[in-house]
Protein backbone atom coordinates (compact mmCIF):
# COMPACT_ATOMS: atom_id res chain seq x y z
CA UNK A 1 0.00 0.00 0.00
CA UNK A 2 1.57 3.50 -1.40
CA UNK A 3 0.33 6.82 -1.01
CA UNK A 4 0.98 10.32 -2.55
CA UNK A 5 0.82 12.87 -0.85
CA UNK A 6 1.79 16.88 -2.18
CA UNK A 7 3.78 18.35 0.93
CA UNK A 8 5.69 21.43 0.70
CA UNK A 9 5.42 21.57 -2.53
CA UNK A 10 6.69 18.12 -3.57
CA UNK A 11 5.17 15.39 -4.37
CA UNK A 12 6.11 12.59 -2.14
CA UNK A 13 4.97 8.82 -1.47
CA UNK A 14 4.83 6.44 1.57
CA UNK A 15 5.46 2.88 1.35
CA UNK A 16 3.29 0.55 3.72
CA UNK A 17 1.08 3.13 5.56
CA UNK A 18 -2.44 2.54 6.44
CA UNK A 19 -4.52 5.36 4.92
CA UNK A 20 -5.95 6.00 8.91
CA UNK A 21 -2.61 6.66 10.29
CA UNK A 22 -2.82 10.15 11.96
CA UNK A 23 -0.84 12.27 9.53
CA UNK A 24 1.41 13.66 11.86
CA UNK A 25 3.15 10.60 12.30
CA UNK A 26 3.28 10.16 8.51
CA UNK A 27 5.08 13.34 8.01
CA UNK A 28 7.47 12.73 11.17
CA UNK A 29 8.55 8.89 10.95
CA UNK A 30 7.78 8.52 6.97
CA UNK A 31 8.92 11.46 5.53
CA UNK A 32 11.31 12.95 7.85
CA UNK A 33 9.68 16.39 8.43
CA UNK A 34 9.94 16.65 12.67
CA UNK A 35 9.23 20.43 12.85
CA UNK A 36 5.65 18.97 12.99
CA UNK A 37 5.37 17.93 17.02
CA UNK A 38 3.31 15.54 18.89
CA UNK A 39 1.75 17.37 21.74
CA UNK A 40 -1.31 15.63 23.18
CA UNK A 41 -2.34 13.36 20.76
CA UNK A 42 -5.81 14.63 21.02
CA UNK A 43 -5.72 17.62 18.63
CA UNK A 44 -6.07 19.79 21.85
CA UNK A 45 -2.68 21.47 22.11
CA UNK A 46 -1.78 22.14 18.57
CA UNK A 47 1.73 21.77 18.60
CA UNK A 48 1.01 19.61 15.33
CA UNK A 49 -0.80 21.85 13.29
CA UNK A 50 -0.18 22.11 9.59
CA UNK A 51 -1.87 23.82 6.82
CA UNK A 52 -4.04 21.32 4.40
CA UNK A 53 -5.26 23.43 1.61
CA UNK A 54 -4.13 26.50 3.36
CA UNK A 55 -6.84 25.60 6.45
CA UNK A 56 -4.92 24.86 9.62
CA UNK A 57 -5.57 21.32 11.04
CA UNK A 58 -4.57 19.13 13.90
CA UNK A 59 -2.26 16.47 12.23
CA UNK A 60 -2.47 13.91 15.14
CA UNK A 61 -6.38 13.93 14.91
CA UNK A 62 -6.01 13.95 10.70
CA UNK A 63 -5.63 10.51 8.49
CA UNK A 64 -3.24 10.27 6.24
CA UNK A 65 -6.42 9.96 3.86
CA UNK A 66 -8.19 12.85 4.58
CA UNK A 67 -4.48 14.93 2.94
CA UNK A 68 -4.38 12.62 -0.10
CA UNK A 69 -4.63 14.91 -3.19
CA UNK A 70 -4.69 18.16 -1.10
CA UNK A 71 -1.54 20.49 -0.59
CA UNK A 72 -0.05 19.87 2.94
CA UNK A 73 2.36 22.50 4.19
CA UNK A 74 4.49 22.21 7.27
CA UNK A 75 6.78 24.49 9.11
CA UNK A 76 9.87 23.46 7.51
CA UNK A 77 8.34 25.16 4.08
CA UNK A 78 8.05 28.42 5.79
CA UNK A 79 11.24 28.81 7.94
CA UNK A 80 13.25 27.61 4.95
CA UNK A 81 13.36 30.79 2.98
CA UNK A 82 13.33 33.04 6.14
CA UNK A 83 11.14 35.23 4.01
CA UNK A 84 7.39 34.22 5.32
CA UNK A 85 6.19 37.67 7.47
CA UNK A 86 4.58 35.47 9.99
CA UNK A 87 8.20 34.17 10.93
CA UNK A 88 9.78 37.37 10.26
CA UNK A 89 6.76 38.80 12.96
CA UNK A 90 7.53 36.40 15.36
CA UNK A 91 11.10 37.15 15.52
CA UNK A 92 11.13 40.82 15.73
CA UNK A 93 8.50 40.18 18.58
CA UNK A 94 10.81 37.88 20.19
CA UNK A 95 7.69 35.27 20.83
CA UNK A 96 9.44 31.82 21.09
CA UNK A 97 10.80 31.29 24.60
CA UNK A 98 10.95 27.31 25.04
CA UNK A 99 9.97 26.92 21.14
CA UNK A 100 8.25 23.83 21.15
CA UNK A 101 4.74 24.83 20.54
CA UNK A 102 6.03 27.68 18.02
CA UNK A 103 5.84 25.76 14.37
CA UNK A 104 2.22 24.78 15.22
CA UNK A 105 1.55 28.12 16.46
CA UNK A 106 3.06 29.67 13.68
CA UNK A 107 1.18 27.03 11.16
CA UNK A 108 -2.07 27.78 12.73
CA UNK A 109 -1.29 32.04 12.26
CA UNK A 110 -0.78 31.28 8.91
CA UNK A 111 -3.93 29.33 8.81
CA UNK A 112 -5.42 32.17 10.59
CA UNK A 113 -4.06 34.91 8.02
CA UNK A 114 -5.21 33.20 4.99
CA UNK A 115 -9.45 33.35 5.97
CA UNK A 116 -9.06 36.48 8.03
CA UNK A 117 -6.16 39.34 6.85
CA UNK A 118 -6.93 41.35 9.68
CA UNK A 119 -8.05 39.77 12.67
CA UNK A 120 -8.87 41.61 15.84
CA UNK A 121 -7.87 40.50 19.38
CA UNK A 122 -11.06 38.40 19.88
CA UNK A 123 -10.58 36.73 15.89
CA UNK A 124 -6.89 35.50 17.22
CA UNK A 125 -8.27 34.27 20.58
CA UNK A 126 -11.05 32.22 19.23
CA UNK A 127 -8.71 30.93 16.40
CA UNK A 128 -5.15 30.08 17.56
CA UNK A 129 -6.26 27.55 20.36
CA UNK A 130 -2.90 26.30 20.52
CA UNK A 131 -1.45 26.04 24.28
CA UNK A 132 2.09 27.36 25.40
CA UNK A 133 3.32 26.67 28.61
CA UNK A 134 5.48 29.18 28.34
CA UNK A 135 2.23 31.92 28.35
CA UNK A 136 3.57 34.11 25.18
CA UNK A 137 0.10 35.06 24.39
CA UNK A 138 0.67 38.52 24.27
CA UNK A 139 3.57 38.28 21.80
CA UNK A 140 1.67 35.88 19.54
CA UNK A 141 -0.84 38.40 19.39
CA UNK A 142 1.30 40.99 18.73
CA UNK A 143 3.36 38.97 16.32
CA UNK A 144 -0.01 38.39 14.15
CA UNK A 145 -0.88 42.10 13.78
CA UNK A 146 2.23 42.63 12.78
CA UNK A 147 2.50 39.83 10.16
CA UNK A 148 -1.03 40.89 8.94
CA UNK A 149 0.17 44.61 8.72
CA UNK A 150 3.73 43.30 6.21
CA UNK A 151 0.81 41.15 4.38
CA UNK A 152 -1.20 43.66 3.53
CA UNK A 153 1.73 46.10 2.79
CA UNK A 154 2.87 43.55 0.66
CA UNK A 155 -0.49 42.98 -1.32
CA UNK A 156 -0.69 47.30 -1.49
Amino acid sequence: MSATLKVNGQVMTTKGVPNDTPLLWVLREELGLTGVKYGCGAGVCGACTVTIDDVAVRACVTSLEEALGKSVVTIEAVTASRSNPVQAAWIAEEVPQCGYCQPGMVMATIGLLKANPDPTDAEIDEAITNICRCGTYPQIRLAIHRAARAMAAAKA
